[in-house]
């Protein structure tokens, strides 16, 4: 069995909403491990003298978490009365 967590990261790029997502999942790759898939959940750009500066995705990165090594409980000794 495995459990996967979903977490939103914001990526700017000056080429393309694209470059914006490769370079978001590029980044993303540098902390999360095994990343299993992601989504554009919004897009956006900025604008400055009438022409598009930037352009920005949020994305949904999905990532599977580790399995935690299941740690046996210790015997306690009883004293003796």
């Amino acid at each position: 069995m495995s459990v996967a967590r979903v977490t939103e990261i914001i990526s700017s790029s000056k080429k393309s909403f694209e470059h914006a997502t490769e370079t978001g999942i590029k980044r993303a790759s540098e902390t999360l491990n095994d990343i299993a898939g992601a989504w554009v959940k919004d897009q956006s750009v900025t604008v400055k003298n009438g022409k598009v500066d930037e352009y920005r995705v949020n994305l949904m990165v999905t990532f599977v978490l580790k399995n935690k090594p299941v740690k046996k409980k210790k015997k306690v000794a009883k004293k003796k009365k």
